[in-house]
């Protein structure tokens, strides 16, 4: 589990693929606190990859490397990341680390396109499209995490809605480089999937 808290950026230092072309895996560079603290990182370890739950198959002192299928590259922004990409990056939840964003998975339902960006006092309204079969688990001041970074819902007009992101969040996220037209990695509130189970077994 993680909270949508990114605490460093990556970067991707080689795409490689594997399992005859289907599979990748991915060496991350990242610095070597993220992987020291609070408690060293361990093979075996899962890190959120820009909001995708991955596994650690091999550590260096700033790298990290991760095995992923076809199926997450398929479901995922994976599969465009090139060498040099920067990607969000966040270490499992600890029991009693501090609850700051809310409970994310890093199992990710979707990928939406990048609408707009427009200036909004201090912050920036940034609009995405969602796919269709996503759009109900949606909801004003609801929960989403976008790449990894846990935001507040402000509107939704069908498929599409905004947060606004501060600049603090775009200075240590990779919304500092994200353009109109770009695919991230939306995962929706556990609980609205949740809700929306329980009511199909309603009807």
């Amino acid at each position: 589990m993680f909270t949508g808290i990114v605490t460093d950026l990556g970067t991707v230092r080689e795409v490689q693929p594997i399992g005859g072309g289907h599979d990748l895996r991915l060496v991350i560079g990242t610095s070597p606190a993220f992987l020291a603290e609070p408690a060293p990182a361990a093979i075996g370890a899962s890190i959120a990859c820009s909001g995708v739950c991955l596994t650690v198959v091999h550590l260096a002192a700033d790298a990290f490397s991760v095995d992923c299928s076809a199926e997450t590259v398929a479901m995922t922004t994976l599969g465009g990341w090139k060498q040099g990409a920067r990607i969000n990056l966040e270490r499992a939840l600890r029991i009693g680390d501090e609850l700051g964003g809310h409970l994310v998975a890093g199992h990710v339902d979707g990928v939406a396109e990048v609408v707009s960006a427009t200036p909004e006092n201090a912050s920036v309204r940034w609009r995405f499209r969602l796919p269709e079969a996503l759009a109900r688990f949606v909801a004003p001041k609801g929960s989403v995490a976008i790449d990894g970074v846990s935001l507040t819902v402000n509107e939704v007009d069908g498929p599409v809605f905004g947060v606004n992101i501060i600049p603090h969040t775009a200075s240590i996220t990779t919304f500092g480089t994200l353009q109109p037209g770009d695919k991230v990695n939306i995962e929706v509130d556990m609980m609205a999937r949740y809700v929306a189970r329980l009511r199909e077994y309603e009807r």
